[in-house]
């Protein structure tokens, strides 16, 4: 290789590492203005000099390998839990960005097969290749549609709320468009090109103008009270419990005194995600004695829990949320469908396990996969109520986390401990107001570990329990919103959106063309 395309490669390396710094908790928007204009001119300039594929893959995956590994390298503090793990954190540290970075070497790589001269027709093709990878990254081998672009918008909730309409990949195609129109500006091969620029700063006015509006209408709808309280844990269990063998007993009385629970008050509590170890679903009932001074028939229990099943004589266990009334009978529960990989389940187990590796949650096999998510159903004589359940990462899939929107909000449970004081916490909650938003239902939240949280449908945090502290928040009182148009047709309006830039492609391309 020349001295030259080493400088290249240093130089993408840099503008993905930079474009991370976009991302929550950093949030600093105006470096995508920069980076990803510059990584578009620079290989609008690049497909005209030069004629080796294999070179622009490369382009791709340099930018896409400095972006995630700067804003994913939490991924590997969970391997420090485990000794078995720790070899693997060289590995896993490039492994995974080098993974996901593929796809941006795929995202150059068709755009410099399917170049155009033309720079306006070259920024519609570049933004649909672009919008349409990470599509599939969320989607291939289980998905990981961690740091979208679109995120970087996180703070900024009047733009943010048309996802309640478009979603986040669709969104995502919009953040693509707009961090990349300078460059259209600045080559533009005509002055009509300067429109499309203008364009798209119209369209951020607009969003921004119906998200102040839909903000305006959920602050002026009515208040409903309902006629009991669901108390949501923010506790700082350390990990060591799942390694120290840690008496439960403990733990559940931390969390008791946590929870604060009043006799006369009707409360369902939820505790976090996995949070006792080494007690399983079937067992829980044994510790009754420990709740029985504590709670009464005016008192629910929804905590993340393991259950296992016999299937054909082989035992499945599962990463489950558990619903239990005062006395610890199991009333309803929901099996976790998108686990994470080595995290609670070891791809290849069989092969794998014979060189001591398993799975980080749990001592004894992977966990398996759930039937399918269903709406949980509370129909007791105090209380009434329906929800969705999602446990941890499974708050990240925009349009796959349920198919009918007839339920009363969503509750999430995590366990955020495994990422230590990263950033990673902080990226897993920006996720849970994304959620909130395109549902148009409120999130609540509780995490080990993490940031416990009440968001409303229109993205405010409303009640928080901030990272590394221990507290509850109460939800007693909500407001209705219509069901959004996303809740209703998820990512087919993401569809219809890259038709209609595949269609503004062509048009420009012909017009260009005459």
């Amino acid at each position: 290789m020349t001295k030259k395309l080493y400088i290249e490669f240093i130089f993408l390396i840099f503008l993905g590492a930079a474009t991370s710094l976009s991302l929550p908790p950093f949030n600093y928007i105006i470096v995508n203005f920069i980076t990803l204009s510059l990584l578009f001119a620079f290989l609008i300039k690049r497909s005209e000099e030069i004629k080796n594929k294999k070179i622009f893959f490369f382009y791709g995956w340099f930018f896409g390998f400095g972006y995630f590994i700067t804003n994913l390298y939490w991924i590997s503090i969970s391997l420090t839990f485990d000794e078995s793990f720790k070899f693997l954190i060289p590995i896993t540290l490039f492994l995974i960005p080098a993974f996901l970075a593929l796809f941006y070497g795929i995202i150059s790589f068709l755009f410099f097969i399917l170049k155009t001269k033309k720079v306006i027709s070259s920024f519609f093709l570049f933004s649909i290749i672009f919008g349409l990878l990470e599509y599939v990254r969320g989607s291939v081998l289980t998905g990981f549609p961690w740091n979208l672009i679109a995120y970087s918008f996180s703070n900024h909730l009047e733009i943010l709320n048309i996802t309640s309409v478009i979603g986040t990949y669709g969104f995502n195609l919009f953040c693509i468009s707009l961090f990349i129109s300078p460059t259209v500006f600045i080559l533009r091969d005509t002055r009509e090109d300067i429109w499309v620029c203008l364009f798209f700063l119209l369209i951020t006015i607009v969003f921004y103008l119906y998200g102040s509006q839909l903000k305006k209408n959920f602050t002026e709808a009515k208040i409903n009270f309902i006629d009991h309280k669901i108390r949501v844990i923010g506790s700082n269990i350390k990990l060591d419990r799942f390694y120290s063998n840690i008496d439960p007993i403990a733990a559940i009385e931390d969390l008791i005194e946590l929870s604060e629970p009043d006799k006369n008050e009707k409360i369902i509590f939820v505790w976090p995600e996995g949070i006792l170890p080494g007690i399983s679903q079937e067992k829980f009932g044994d510790y009754k004695g420990l709740f029985e001074n504590h709670f009464n028939e005016n008192h629910l229990l929804v905590l993340g829990i393991n259950s296992k099943s016999v299937d054909k004589g082989a035992i499945k266990y599962f990463n489950s949320l558990s619903v239990y009334d005062h006395s610890l009978n199991l009333l309803n529960s929901y099996d976790k469908i998108n686990l994470v990989p080595f995290g609670e389940f070891l791809p290849l187990e069989h092969i794998l396990k014979n060189i001591g590796l398993k799975s980080l949650t749990n001592d004894y096999q992977s966990y398996s996969r759930g039937s399918e998510r269903t709406i949980i159903k509370i129909n007791e004589s105090n209380f009434s109520l329906k929800f969705l359940p999602l446990i941890c990462y499974e708050i990240i899939y925009s349009g796959k986390i349920f198919n009918n929107p007839n339920f009363d909000f969503i509750i999430n449970i995590s366990e955020d401990g495994w990422f230590g004081q990263s950033i990673g916490p902080k990226q897993h909650f920006t996720h849970s107001i994304y959620r909130a938003i395109e549902s148009g239902k409120y999130v609540l939240r509780s995490s080990n570990n993490g940031i416990t949280a009440i968001i409303n449908p229109v993205g405010d945090i409303e009640q928080e329990v901030s990272f590394n502290e221990t507290g509850y928040i109460d939800f007693s009182q909500f407001k209705k919103v219509q069901s959004t148009l996303f809740s209703k047709y998820g990512n087919k309006i993401f569809g219809l959106i890259i038709l209609l830039y595949i269609f503004l492609f062509f048009s420009f391309n012909r017009i260009n063309n005459e």
